[in-house]
């Protein structure tokens, strides 16, 4: 009788739940073939990540791009990644700087570290060290720790900036204050 107790309850209570997630996703599916933005941008992360529906990085991709092109600055975030390590899509650093710029421009920080860090190693783009500098501050000036360390490294070496040790000092400063563990190696390094 409690077999049979639990079996009825298990129905009753967990089918539900599983006919609702349905519901929502096909509700964002239905908004997403619509054209709505942000419902492609979540329908590509349900496919990215495997909620609701079989896993599927080039159904995310799919997704994402049409949001993307709409100016969804998430979208364009995460289709950098995507085409940065060709998940879904045929890696291409080229397209990984594209969308990382239009994320960047939008103010989207992540999105600004890794145009620098693009720009810094000539992936996607010609190497510019000042064009690296110039993005790692602007996401270092919204506390982005990596883009302060490399920022810091950058005036430590004189690369794409006037080399300034107190310019280095205060950049790496504020990552180790971050607990970044690299920036305090280099301060003590620098014997601070």
């Amino acid at each position: 009788m409690r077999i049979f107790l639990f079996l009825v309850l298990t129905i009753f209570l967990v089918l539900p739940l599983f006919s609702l997630e349905n519901t929502k996703v096909n509700s964002i599916r239905i908004a997403a073939q619509q054209g709505d933005a942000n419902a492609q941008y979540t329908l590509g992360v349900l496919y990215y990540n495997g909620i609701g529906m079989e896993q599927s990085f080039s159904e995310a991709a799919k997704w994402l791009h049409k949001s993307a092109e709409q100016g969804y600055v998430d979208a364009q975030y995460d289709l950098g990644v995507m085409y940065n390590n060709g998940d879904g899509v045929k890696q291409s650093f080229v397209e990984a700087a594209k969308w990382f710029r239009k994320a960047a421009e939008q103010g989207y920080t992540n999105a600004q570290f890794y145009l620098g860090f693009m720009y810094a190693n000539g992936r996607g783009v010609e190497l510019s060290y000042p064009t690296a500098a110039k993005w790692y501050r602007v996401a270092a000036e919204q506390g982005h720790t990596k883009a302060q360390l490399l920022l810091g490294l950058l005036y430590e070496m004189g690369q794409g900036v006037e080399q300034s040790s107190t310019e280095a000092k205060f950049w790496l400063r504020k990552a180790a204050n971050q607990g970044d563990q690299n920036a305090i190696r280099m301060l003590q390094k620098l014997g601070i």
